[in-house]
Protein backbone atom coordinates (compact mmCIF):
# COMPACT_ATOMS: atom_id res chain seq x y z
CA UNK A 1 0.00 0.00 0.00
CA UNK A 2 2.87 2.73 0.91
CA UNK A 3 4.24 2.36 -2.99
CA UNK A 4 0.50 3.53 -3.81
CA UNK A 5 0.91 6.75 -1.61
CA UNK A 6 1.94 9.05 -4.22
CA UNK A 7 -1.07 9.06 -6.51
CA UNK A 8 -3.39 9.58 -3.49
CA UNK A 9 -3.14 13.00 -3.47
CA UNK A 10 -4.73 12.89 -6.91
CA UNK A 11 -7.12 10.06 -7.16
CA UNK A 12 -9.31 11.21 -3.33
CA UNK A 13 -10.03 14.20 -4.99
CA UNK A 14 -10.91 12.60 -7.95
CA UNK A 15 -13.19 10.77 -6.78
CA UNK A 16 -14.44 12.82 -4.11
CA UNK A 17 -15.25 15.41 -6.62
CA UNK A 18 -17.38 13.20 -9.08
CA UNK A 19 -18.74 11.68 -5.74
CA UNK A 20 -20.20 15.13 -4.64
CA UNK A 21 -20.68 16.51 -8.32
CA UNK A 22 -23.51 13.77 -8.21
CA UNK A 23 -25.25 14.49 -4.90
CA UNK A 24 -24.77 18.31 -5.57
CA UNK A 25 -28.44 18.81 -4.78
CA UNK A 26 -28.80 15.95 -1.91
CA UNK A 27 -28.14 16.84 1.97
CA UNK A 28 -26.14 19.28 2.67
CA UNK A 29 -25.06 18.06 5.87
CA UNK A 30 -23.61 15.07 3.74
CA UNK A 31 -21.79 17.08 1.28
CA UNK A 32 -19.58 18.87 3.99
CA UNK A 33 -18.83 15.39 6.09
CA UNK A 34 -17.62 14.26 3.31
CA UNK A 35 -15.93 17.38 1.66
CA UNK A 36 -13.85 18.20 5.52
CA UNK A 37 -13.30 13.93 5.92
CA UNK A 38 -11.86 13.57 2.35
CA UNK A 39 -9.13 16.77 2.71
CA UNK A 40 -8.49 15.69 6.45
CA UNK A 41 -7.75 12.61 4.65
CA UNK A 42 -6.32 14.48 2.22
CA UNK A 43 -3.97 15.93 5.05
CA UNK A 44 -2.85 12.87 6.36
CA UNK A 45 -1.80 11.28 3.15
CA UNK A 46 0.14 14.30 2.41
CA UNK A 47 1.94 14.17 5.95
CA UNK A 48 3.07 10.09 5.10
CA UNK A 49 4.59 11.65 2.01
CA UNK A 50 6.36 14.70 3.50
CA UNK A 51 8.15 11.83 5.93
CA UNK A 52 8.76 10.04 3.13
CA UNK A 53 10.47 12.19 1.49
CA UNK A 54 12.37 13.92 4.37
CA UNK A 55 15.43 11.28 4.05
CA UNK A 56 16.02 12.13 1.06
CA UNK A 57 14.32 9.48 -1.19
CA UNK A 58 13.14 9.94 -4.74
CA UNK A 59 10.29 8.10 -5.34
CA UNK A 60 7.80 8.19 -8.58
CA UNK A 61 4.83 6.34 -9.27
CA UNK A 62 4.31 4.87 -12.94
CA UNK A 63 1.34 4.86 -14.10
CA UNK A 64 -0.13 1.56 -15.60
CA UNK A 65 3.52 0.08 -15.12
CA UNK A 66 4.76 2.49 -17.77
CA UNK A 67 8.43 3.17 -16.79
CA UNK A 68 9.67 6.63 -17.59
CA UNK A 69 10.58 8.73 -20.18
CA UNK A 70 7.44 6.70 -21.99
CA UNK A 71 4.72 6.88 -19.45
CA UNK A 72 3.05 9.30 -16.92
CA UNK A 73 5.15 9.61 -14.05
CA UNK A 74 3.99 11.30 -10.42
CA UNK A 75 7.31 12.35 -8.73
CA UNK A 76 7.66 12.34 -5.33
CA UNK A 77 10.57 14.64 -3.54
CA UNK A 78 11.11 17.14 -0.45
CA UNK A 79 9.87 20.08 -2.85
CA UNK A 80 7.00 17.89 -4.43
CA UNK A 81 5.80 16.46 -0.73
CA UNK A 82 6.33 20.03 1.10
CA UNK A 83 3.43 21.68 -1.44
CA UNK A 84 1.45 18.92 -1.08
CA UNK A 85 1.47 19.13 2.83
CA UNK A 86 1.03 22.96 1.96
CA UNK A 87 -1.89 22.43 -0.13
CA UNK A 88 -3.77 20.36 2.75
CA UNK A 89 -3.30 22.59 5.23
CA UNK A 90 -4.64 25.51 3.36
CA UNK A 91 -7.31 23.27 2.23
CA UNK A 92 -8.61 22.07 5.68
CA UNK A 93 -8.97 25.95 6.97
CA UNK A 94 -10.88 26.78 3.72
CA UNK A 95 -13.08 24.09 3.51
CA UNK A 96 -14.09 24.45 7.40
CA UNK A 97 -14.59 28.08 7.35
CA UNK A 98 -16.56 27.09 4.14
CA UNK A 99 -19.23 24.88 6.14
CA UNK A 100 -20.18 28.04 8.27
CA UNK A 101 -22.86 28.82 5.09
CA UNK A 102 -20.36 30.14 2.23
CA UNK A 103 -20.60 26.75 0.71
CA UNK A 104 -24.90 26.95 0.46
CA UNK A 105 -24.69 29.81 -2.13
CA UNK A 106 -24.46 27.30 -5.31
CA UNK A 107 -24.92 23.37 -5.52
CA UNK A 108 -21.76 22.51 -6.34
CA UNK A 109 -18.85 24.03 -4.34
CA UNK A 110 -17.46 20.91 -3.02
CA UNK A 111 -16.92 18.77 -5.82
CA UNK A 112 -15.39 22.02 -7.46
CA UNK A 113 -13.15 22.60 -4.50
CA UNK A 114 -11.72 19.09 -4.56
CA UNK A 115 -11.13 18.69 -8.27
CA UNK A 116 -9.65 22.21 -7.65
CA UNK A 117 -7.33 20.06 -5.15
CA UNK A 118 -6.61 17.36 -7.85
CA UNK A 119 -5.25 19.71 -10.32
CA UNK A 120 -3.25 21.72 -7.81
CA UNK A 121 -1.71 18.32 -6.32
CA UNK A 122 -1.23 17.03 -9.76
CA UNK A 123 0.79 20.19 -10.61
CA UNK A 124 3.22 20.04 -7.96
CA UNK A 125 3.42 15.94 -8.46
CA UNK A 126 3.57 15.39 -12.11
CA UNK A 127 7.25 14.58 -13.87
CA UNK A 128 6.28 15.54 -17.20
CA UNK A 129 5.54 18.94 -19.13
CA UNK A 130 2.46 17.52 -21.12
CA UNK A 131 0.89 16.36 -17.78
CA UNK A 132 1.81 19.86 -16.14
CA UNK A 133 -0.28 21.48 -18.43
CA UNK A 134 -3.18 19.12 -18.06
CA UNK A 135 -3.04 19.84 -14.57
CA UNK A 136 -2.91 23.53 -14.90
CA UNK A 137 -6.08 23.14 -16.89
CA UNK A 138 -7.82 20.96 -14.62
CA UNK A 139 -7.22 23.43 -11.76
CA UNK A 140 -7.93 26.14 -14.04
CA UNK A 141 -11.30 24.80 -14.66
CA UNK A 142 -12.31 24.36 -11.54
CA UNK A 143 -11.08 28.08 -10.38
CA UNK A 144 -13.39 29.09 -13.04
CA UNK A 145 -16.71 27.80 -11.58
CA UNK A 146 -15.31 28.56 -8.07
CA UNK A 147 -14.81 32.39 -8.72
CA UNK A 148 -18.13 32.52 -9.67
CA UNK A 149 -19.81 30.54 -7.25
CA UNK A 150 -22.54 32.95 -5.30
CA UNK A 151 -22.83 35.07 -8.83
CA UNK A 152 -22.86 38.80 -8.89
CA UNK A 153 -21.87 41.23 -11.75
CA UNK A 154 -18.08 42.08 -10.10
CA UNK A 155 -17.60 38.42 -9.63
CA UNK A 156 -18.55 37.94 -13.46
CA UNK A 157 -16.88 41.04 -15.02
CA UNK A 158 -13.50 39.53 -13.01
CA UNK A 159 -14.03 36.09 -14.18
CA UNK A 160 -13.88 37.14 -17.73
CA UNK A 161 -10.69 38.60 -17.25
CA UNK A 162 -9.57 36.09 -15.70
CA UNK A 163 -10.68 33.25 -18.26
CA UNK A 164 -9.36 35.15 -21.26
CA UNK A 165 -5.87 35.37 -19.70
CA UNK A 166 -5.37 32.00 -18.83
CA UNK A 167 -7.43 30.74 -22.24
CA UNK A 168 -3.94 32.69 -23.48
CA UNK A 169 -1.39 30.91 -21.31
CA UNK A 170 -2.80 27.64 -21.39
CA UNK A 171 -1.96 28.05 -25.75
CA UNK A 172 0.96 30.00 -25.02
CA UNK A 173 1.92 26.79 -22.46
CA UNK A 174 1.10 24.02 -25.41
CA UNK A 175 3.32 25.91 -28.02
CA UNK A 176 6.22 26.04 -25.71
CA UNK A 177 5.39 22.33 -25.14
CA UNK A 178 5.16 21.41 -28.39
CA UNK A 179 8.62 23.06 -29.63
CA UNK A 180 10.76 21.52 -26.64
CA UNK A 181 9.39 17.88 -27.59
CA UNK A 182 10.09 18.81 -31.32
CA UNK A 183 13.36 19.73 -30.58
CA UNK A 184 14.06 16.90 -27.51
CA UNK A 185 12.11 14.47 -28.60
CA UNK A 186 10.74 13.93 -24.93
CA UNK A 187 8.45 15.35 -22.64
CA UNK A 188 9.54 13.62 -19.73
CA UNK A 189 11.69 16.52 -17.40
CA UNK A 190 14.01 14.19 -16.20
CA UNK A 191 14.91 12.77 -19.83
CA UNK A 192 15.08 16.58 -21.32
CA UNK A 193 17.11 17.15 -18.57
CA UNK A 194 19.70 14.11 -19.53
CA UNK A 195 19.39 15.29 -23.63
CA UNK A 196 19.92 18.75 -23.27
CA UNK A 197 23.56 18.60 -22.88
CA UNK A 198 23.84 16.15 -25.64
CA UNK A 199 21.53 18.35 -28.52
CA UNK A 200 23.57 19.93 -31.44
CA UNK A 201 24.23 23.17 -31.78
CA UNK A 202 21.31 24.38 -33.63
CA UNK A 203 18.64 22.69 -32.17
CA UNK A 204 19.56 25.20 -28.98
CA UNK A 205 17.70 28.14 -30.35
CA UNK A 206 14.45 25.94 -30.83
CA UNK A 207 14.87 25.12 -26.84
CA UNK A 208 15.81 28.61 -26.17
CA UNK A 209 12.41 29.89 -27.61
CA UNK A 210 10.89 27.25 -25.88
CA UNK A 211 12.16 27.50 -22.36
CA UNK A 212 11.13 31.91 -22.97
CA UNK A 213 7.78 31.21 -23.83
CA UNK A 214 7.35 28.63 -20.49
CA UNK A 215 8.78 31.52 -18.46
CA UNK A 216 5.93 33.68 -19.97
CA UNK A 217 3.39 31.03 -18.77
CA UNK A 218 4.97 30.59 -15.29
CA UNK A 219 4.95 33.84 -14.88
CA UNK A 220 1.25 34.97 -15.51
CA UNK A 221 0.83 32.03 -13.09
CA UNK A 222 3.09 33.37 -10.67
CA UNK A 223 1.50 37.05 -11.31
CA UNK A 224 4.97 38.72 -12.12
CA UNK A 225 4.91 42.09 -13.59
CA UNK A 226 3.60 42.88 -16.17
CA UNK A 227 1.51 39.97 -16.27
CA UNK A 228 -0.15 40.49 -12.96
CA UNK A 229 -2.93 42.83 -13.38
CA UNK A 230 -5.61 40.05 -13.84
CA UNK A 231 -5.14 38.75 -9.80
CA UNK A 232 -6.10 41.98 -7.76
CA UNK A 233 -9.68 42.02 -9.03
CA UNK A 234 -10.17 38.15 -9.60
CA UNK A 235 -8.84 37.74 -5.85
CA UNK A 236 -10.83 40.43 -4.28
CA UNK A 237 -14.06 39.50 -6.52
CA UNK A 238 -14.04 35.72 -5.03
CA UNK A 239 -16.15 33.90 -2.18
CA UNK A 240 -13.57 34.04 0.98
CA UNK A 241 -13.06 30.20 0.79
CA UNK A 242 -11.94 30.46 -3.12
CA UNK A 243 -10.15 33.26 -2.84
CA UNK A 244 -8.03 31.67 0.26
CA UNK A 245 -7.56 28.58 -1.94
CA UNK A 246 -6.32 30.65 -4.65
CA UNK A 247 -3.69 32.06 -2.71
CA UNK A 248 -1.61 28.96 -3.89
CA UNK A 249 -2.33 29.61 -7.04
CA UNK A 250 0.49 31.82 -7.29
CA UNK A 251 3.02 29.22 -5.53
CA UNK A 252 1.72 26.90 -8.43
CA UNK A 253 3.48 28.95 -11.33
CA UNK A 254 6.39 29.58 -8.66
CA UNK A 255 6.85 26.39 -7.97
CA UNK A 256 7.01 25.83 -11.96
CA UNK A 257 9.72 27.83 -12.34
CA UNK A 258 11.69 26.27 -9.54
CA UNK A 259 11.05 22.96 -10.96
CA UNK A 260 11.69 23.32 -14.72
CA UNK A 261 14.71 25.78 -14.60
CA UNK A 262 16.83 23.60 -11.65
CA UNK A 263 15.92 20.33 -13.32
CA UNK A 264 15.69 20.77 -17.05
CA UNK A 265 17.48 23.80 -17.68
CA UNK A 266 20.55 23.18 -14.58
CA UNK A 267 24.15 23.09 -15.10
CA UNK A 268 23.76 19.81 -17.34
CA UNK A 269 22.66 22.08 -19.86
CA UNK A 270 26.03 24.19 -20.74
CA UNK A 271 24.92 27.36 -22.30
CA UNK A 272 21.33 26.98 -21.95
CA UNK A 273 21.37 26.54 -17.90
CA UNK A 274 19.95 29.29 -15.96
CA UNK A 275 17.79 30.57 -19.12
CA UNK A 276 15.80 32.54 -16.46
CA UNK A 277 17.87 34.17 -14.05
CA UNK A 278 18.25 37.40 -15.06
CA UNK A 279 14.26 37.86 -16.69
CA UNK A 280 13.09 36.56 -13.42
CA UNK A 281 15.30 38.88 -10.75
CA UNK A 282 14.42 42.31 -12.30
CA UNK A 283 10.79 41.50 -13.30
CA UNK A 284 10.29 40.19 -9.71
CA UNK A 285 12.46 43.45 -8.17
CA UNK A 286 9.54 45.25 -10.54
CA UNK A 287 6.40 43.35 -9.10
CA UNK A 288 7.51 44.23 -5.49
CA UNK A 289 7.52 48.11 -6.45
CA UNK A 290 4.08 48.07 -8.03
CA UNK A 291 2.47 45.43 -6.04
CA UNK A 292 3.89 48.09 -2.58
CA UNK A 293 1.63 50.96 -4.35
CA UNK A 294 -1.28 48.78 -4.59
CA UNK A 295 -0.95 48.12 -1.18
CA UNK A 296 -0.61 51.42 -0.19
CA UNK A 297 -3.36 52.87 -2.77
CA UNK A 298 -6.19 49.91 -1.86
CA UNK A 299 -9.38 51.32 -0.02
CA UNK A 300 -10.83 47.84 0.24
CA UNK A 301 -9.88 45.30 2.54
CA UNK A 302 -10.38 42.45 0.09
CA UNK A 303 -8.23 44.53 -2.32
CA UNK A 304 -5.66 44.85 -0.06
CA UNK A 305 -4.70 41.35 0.78
CA UNK A 306 -5.07 40.98 -3.31
CA UNK A 307 -1.93 43.34 -3.37
CA UNK A 308 -0.21 41.71 -0.60
CA UNK A 309 -0.47 38.57 -2.64
CA UNK A 310 1.74 40.16 -5.43
CA UNK A 311 4.37 41.45 -2.93
CA UNK A 312 4.52 38.27 -1.39
CA UNK A 313 4.87 36.40 -5.08
CA UNK A 314 7.17 39.45 -5.75
CA UNK A 315 9.45 38.19 -3.07
CA UNK A 316 9.51 34.77 -3.48
CA UNK A 317 10.27 35.53 -7.42
CA UNK A 318 13.07 37.59 -6.09
CA UNK A 319 14.55 34.29 -4.13
CA UNK A 320 13.84 32.56 -7.16
CA UNK A 321 15.80 35.03 -9.05
CA UNK A 322 18.95 35.23 -6.79
CA UNK A 323 19.65 31.58 -8.26
CA UNK A 324 21.31 30.38 -5.00
CA UNK A 325 20.23 26.83 -2.84
CA UNK A 326 20.35 29.29 0.24
CA UNK A 327 18.07 31.82 -1.67
CA UNK A 328 15.78 28.93 -2.33
CA UNK A 329 16.09 27.54 0.86
CA UNK A 330 14.68 31.16 2.17
CA UNK A 331 12.15 31.56 -0.08
CA UNK A 332 10.49 27.62 0.77
CA UNK A 333 10.18 29.04 4.05
CA UNK A 334 8.54 32.41 3.58
CA UNK A 335 6.53 30.51 0.87
CA UNK A 336 5.06 28.29 3.55
CA UNK A 337 4.21 31.60 5.59
CA UNK A 338 2.81 33.87 3.16
CA UNK A 339 0.34 30.96 1.56
CA UNK A 340 -1.16 30.34 4.81
CA UNK A 341 -1.20 33.87 6.56
CA UNK A 342 -2.77 35.62 3.62
CA UNK A 343 -5.73 32.79 3.24
CA UNK A 344 -6.27 33.62 6.71
CA UNK A 345 -6.86 37.04 5.65
CA UNK A 346 -8.77 36.85 2.82
CA UNK A 347 -11.30 34.42 5.32
CA UNK A 348 -11.24 37.20 7.92
CA UNK A 349 -11.94 39.94 5.59
CA UNK A 350 -15.10 38.29 5.06
CA UNK A 351 -15.88 37.77 8.85
CA UNK A 352 -15.70 41.34 8.76
CA UNK A 353 -17.72 42.18 6.30
CA UNK A 354 -20.38 40.08 7.35
CA UNK A 355 -20.84 42.32 10.79
CA UNK A 356 -20.12 45.58 8.84
CA UNK A 357 -23.34 45.46 6.71
CA UNK A 358 -23.53 48.11 3.62
CA UNK A 359 -19.90 49.07 4.74
CA UNK A 360 -18.37 45.89 3.62
CA UNK A 361 -14.76 45.66 3.39
CA UNK A 362 -14.80 48.93 2.34
CA UNK A 363 -12.04 51.35 4.02
CA UNK A 364 -14.32 53.46 5.54
CA UNK A 365 -15.86 54.50 9.05
CA UNK A 366 -19.16 51.82 9.70
CA UNK A 367 -20.73 50.99 12.50
CA UNK A 368 -19.25 48.78 16.00
CA UNK A 369 -18.94 45.21 15.33
CA UNK A 370 -20.54 42.82 17.52
CA UNK A 371 -17.66 40.62 17.73
CA UNK A 372 -15.16 43.18 17.32
CA UNK A 373 -12.27 42.28 19.80
CA UNK A 374 -11.90 39.07 18.68
CA UNK A 375 -11.60 39.88 15.09
CA UNK A 376 -9.05 42.77 15.71
CA UNK A 377 -7.11 40.10 17.52
CA UNK A 378 -7.25 38.11 14.53
CA UNK A 379 -6.86 41.27 12.20
CA UNK A 380 -3.38 42.28 14.61
CA UNK A 381 -2.09 38.72 14.64
CA UNK A 382 -2.45 38.38 10.57
CA UNK A 383 -1.98 41.89 9.35
CA UNK A 384 1.58 41.58 11.83
CA UNK A 385 2.61 38.12 10.49
CA UNK A 386 2.18 39.97 6.57
CA UNK A 387 4.15 42.63 7.10
CA UNK A 388 7.36 40.90 8.06
CA UNK A 389 7.36 42.43 11.47
CA UNK A 390 9.11 40.13 14.48
CA UNK A 391 8.79 37.83 16.57
CA UNK A 392 6.35 36.22 13.66
CA UNK A 393 7.25 34.46 10.60
CA UNK A 394 7.08 36.74 8.27
CA UNK A 395 9.88 38.35 10.08
CA UNK A 396 12.13 35.09 9.92
CA UNK A 397 10.93 34.49 6.29
CA UNK A 398 12.29 38.30 4.83
CA UNK A 399 15.45 38.21 7.13
CA UNK A 400 16.75 34.46 5.52
CA UNK A 401 15.84 36.18 2.28
CA UNK A 402 17.82 39.31 3.21
CA UNK A 403 20.63 37.38 4.23
CA UNK A 404 20.66 34.92 1.12
CA UNK A 405 21.31 38.09 -1.38
CA UNK A 406 25.12 38.04 -2.43
CA UNK A 407 26.84 41.59 -2.44
CA UNK A 408 25.68 42.42 -6.24
CA UNK A 409 22.09 41.46 -4.62
CA UNK A 410 22.01 43.68 -1.86
CA UNK A 411 21.64 47.48 -2.98
CA UNK A 412 18.45 46.38 -5.13
CA UNK A 413 16.96 43.97 -2.71
CA UNK A 414 17.42 45.04 0.67
CA UNK A 415 15.73 48.33 0.22
CA UNK A 416 12.61 47.29 -1.98
CA UNK A 417 11.95 44.81 0.52
CA UNK A 418 12.49 46.39 3.73
CA UNK A 419 10.54 49.88 2.04
CA UNK A 420 7.51 47.59 0.32
CA UNK A 421 7.10 45.85 4.71
CA UNK A 422 7.14 49.61 5.96
CA UNK A 423 4.52 50.26 3.34
CA UNK A 424 2.36 47.01 4.32
CA UNK A 425 2.95 48.52 7.87
CA UNK A 426 0.96 51.49 7.00
CA UNK A 427 -1.66 50.17 4.64
CA UNK A 428 -2.70 47.82 7.09
CA UNK A 429 -2.27 50.24 10.57
CA UNK A 430 -5.34 52.42 8.11
CA UNK A 431 -6.87 49.56 7.57
CA UNK A 432 -7.22 48.20 11.23
CA UNK A 433 -7.71 51.75 12.68
CA UNK A 434 -10.67 52.68 10.40
CA UNK A 435 -11.49 48.81 10.62
CA UNK A 436 -12.12 48.97 14.71
CA UNK A 437 -11.15 52.03 16.14
CA UNK A 438 -12.86 54.76 14.15
CA UNK A 439 -16.00 52.71 13.48
CA UNK A 440 -17.39 53.70 17.40
CA UNK A 441 -20.65 55.34 16.95
CA UNK A 442 -24.14 53.62 16.27
CA UNK A 443 -25.72 50.21 17.20
CA UNK A 444 -23.18 47.12 17.23
CA UNK A 445 -24.21 45.53 13.90
CA UNK A 446 -24.22 42.17 12.46
CA UNK A 447 -25.14 38.42 13.85
CA UNK A 448 -22.51 35.89 16.09
CA UNK A 449 -20.51 34.21 13.58
CA UNK A 450 -20.79 30.72 12.54
CA UNK A 451 -17.99 28.52 14.81
CA UNK A 452 -17.21 26.97 11.48
CA UNK A 453 -15.80 30.45 10.19
CA UNK A 454 -13.94 31.34 13.33
CA UNK A 455 -11.86 27.55 13.32
CA UNK A 456 -11.27 28.30 9.84
CA UNK A 457 -9.40 31.19 10.19
CA UNK A 458 -7.97 30.78 13.72
CA UNK A 459 -6.50 27.42 12.03
CA UNK A 460 -4.63 29.46 9.10
CA UNK A 461 -3.52 32.51 11.07
CA UNK A 462 -2.07 29.99 13.84
CA UNK A 463 0.54 28.96 11.54
CA UNK A 464 2.66 32.11 12.17
CA UNK A 465 3.65 31.25 15.61
CA UNK A 466 3.50 27.83 14.61
CA UNK A 467 5.97 28.62 12.02
CA UNK A 468 8.24 30.31 14.41
CA UNK A 469 7.89 27.45 17.24
CA UNK A 470 9.22 24.93 14.35
CA UNK A 471 11.75 27.26 12.52
CA UNK A 472 14.83 24.94 13.41
CA UNK A 473 13.10 22.08 11.69
CA UNK A 474 11.64 23.67 9.23
CA UNK A 475 14.44 25.52 8.14
CA UNK A 476 16.61 22.37 7.98
CA UNK A 477 13.67 20.69 5.55
CA UNK A 478 13.85 23.80 3.46
CA UNK A 479 17.96 23.92 2.96
CA UNK A 480 17.74 20.10 2.34
CA UNK A 481 14.69 20.45 0.07
CA UNK A 482 17.23 23.21 -1.85
CA UNK A 483 20.47 21.03 -2.09
CA UNK A 484 18.28 18.72 -3.46
CA UNK A 485 17.02 21.24 -5.89
CA UNK A 486 20.49 22.11 -7.14
CA UNK A 487 21.09 18.52 -7.69
CA UNK A 488 19.20 17.33 -10.68
CA UNK A 489 20.90 14.44 -11.65
CA UNK A 490 19.80 13.15 -8.58
CA UNK A 491 16.16 13.00 -10.12
CA UNK A 492 17.44 12.45 -13.35
CA UNK A 493 19.42 8.91 -11.79
CA UNK A 494 15.94 8.00 -9.72
CA UNK A 495 13.52 7.99 -12.77
CA UNK A 496 16.02 6.97 -15.53
CA UNK A 497 17.11 3.59 -13.50
CA UNK A 498 16.49 0.60 -14.18
CA UNK A 499 15.11 -0.04 -10.88
CA UNK A 500 11.21 0.47 -12.02
CA UNK A 501 9.19 2.39 -9.80
CA UNK A 502 5.54 1.75 -8.33
CA UNK A 503 3.01 0.15 -10.80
Amino acid sequence: MIQHLIVLPVVLPLVMGVVLLRSRFGSTRFKRIASVAATLALAAISLALLLRAADGEIAYYALGGWQPPFGIVLVLDRLSALMVMLTSVLAIGCVIFACGGDDEKGSNFHGLFQLQLMGINGAFLTGDLFNLFVFFEVLLLASYALLLHGGGKSRIQSAVHYVVLNLAGSALFLIAVGVLYGATGTLNMADMAARLGELPAERNGLVTAGALLLLVVFGLKAAILPLYFWLPRAYAAAPAPVAALFAIMTKVGVYAILRVYSLVFGEQAGELAALEQPWVWWMALATLVAATIGVLAARDLRLLVAYLVLVSAGTLLAGVGMNTPEATASLLYYLVHTTLVTGGLFLLAEMIAQQRGKAGTRIVKGRPLTQGGALAGLFFLGAAAMAGLPPLSGAIGKALLLHAADAGQRPWLWPILLISGLCAIIALSRAGSTLFWRSHEGERGGEPLPRQQWIGVSLLLATSPLLVALAGPISDYTQATAAQLADPGALVSALLSDNGGAP
